[in-house]
């Protein structure tokens, strides 16, 4: 079972890897304008927002809608051959993309924790970033056109699907049972922390959607700029082996130190987009702007609300879900007419996010 949910999570970040990092370069291939490009990546995160308040109103995860879910996202990634050049054909192949992926994902994971328990699920976990990490250094040797990337994006979709549907079979997991929870979080009572939370992954919609075309456009061949992107994912496995002995501080003022190196991350690539040491450094952060502040932000809303599941599910879905969509949206707008000024922009709708959080804890 543990090397079934190995290869499961090597494939399905490694589809991650080629929807990140190449995906809007692939769009640009296509012709479509910065703005079109944020409006389709934007697509998978809304559907991230809505999916959890779905779930509140007893619509299940069980073995058939998982089953369903596995066709969603396989029929989806084929439907990119048929609607690269249009644009809401696309868009809409996109938002099947992520309904399957958000659906696959907590119901393997349910599966890894039941069979591996807290020690090890971290372990086998960590595989996710080995696949996302090799995909970016493969596809960058033979990134050549566009359909070179679908092909990549379909074959690993398929990958991931027959894996995902063994680990079902394997497990005897018939369904993820529904979990009666009381809902305790008050959105608009503690804004504050909800608002901060989203604005922080909202900045980070100029890295996640425009970083490769931010950089290449500034002389960094695509090759150095994915080198970037790995040496991000690297610094993130070091902080997970190590966060365990930091989360034993305030949780609240990790968040603040967390989020000022997203503030400070966004604006040295804002000063700095040629040099590549300081381009390294700033990746550096990436195991505190990311790594550290996901684990924090989730410890401390297990540790805020009795709802623990709950939280979780809509710090997926406010930050992820209506953080990218919204990140994805504004800065398409942004790199469109102000490109050199997009991780500015960052930088400061991270320092809100900061004064926010600031004012939650006082």
């Amino acid at each position: 079972m543990s090397i079934l949910l190995a290869f499961f999570y090597f494939f399905y970040f490694a589809i991650v890897g080629v929807y990140v990092i190449f995906l809007p370069k692939v769009l640009a291939m296509a012709q479509y304008s910065p703005s079109e490009i944020g409006l389709i990546l934007g697509a998978a995160p809304l559907v991230r927002f809505v999916l959890p308040f779905a779930f509140m109103k007893q619509l299940r995860l069980d073995a058939k809608s998982f089953n369903l879910s596995i066709i969603i996202m396989f029929l989806s990634a084929l439907a990119f051959y048929f609607s690269i050049h249009h644009f809401y054909a696309l868009f809409f192949s996109n938002i099947g993309l992520g309904i399957g992926m958000s659906l696959i994902l907590p119901y393997i994971e349910s599966i890894a924790l039941e069979y591996l328990g807290k020690a090890r699920y971290g372990k086998v976990r960590l595989f996710g970033s080995i696949g996302f990490i090799l995909v970016a250094l493969v596809l960058v040797k033979y990134l050549d056109s566009i359909d070179t990337a679908l092909v990549y994006l379909l074959t690993l979709t398929a990958v991931t699907a027959v894996f995902a549907f063994v680990l079902v079979l394997k497990s005897h997991q018939n369904n993820v049972e529904k979990q009666e929870i009381q809902n305790d979080i008050k959105l608009f009572t503690h804004w504050k922390l909800w608002l901060s939370l989203m604005l922080m992954q909202m900045s980070f919609g100029a890295f996640y959607n425009f970083f490769t075309l931010y950089e290449t456009a500034h002389g960094i061949s695509l090759e150095m700029t994915i080198n970037l992107w790995v040496f991000g994912v690297l610094v993130e496995i070091v902080m997970l082996y190590l966060q365990g002995k930091f989360l034993h501080f305030n949780l609240l003022s990790i968040l603040e130190v967390t989020i000022f190196s997203a503030v400070v991350r966004w604006f040295l690539l804002f000063l700095y987009p040629q040099n590549l040491l300081i381009l390294f450094f700033a990746q550096s952060l990436h195991a505190l702007s990311f790594a550290l502040f996901y684990t924090a932000s989730i410890s401390y809303l297990h540790q805020f609300y009795k709802s623990k599941v709950l939280a979780q599910q809509f710090y997926s879905g406010i930050t992820f879900g209506l953080g990218g969509f919204v990140g994805a949206l504004v800065f398409g707008y942004v790199y469109e007419y102000f490109p050199a000024y997009t991780f500015l922009v960052a930088s400061f709708i991270a320092f809100f996010a900061l004064v926010l959080m600031k004012m939650w804890d006082d």
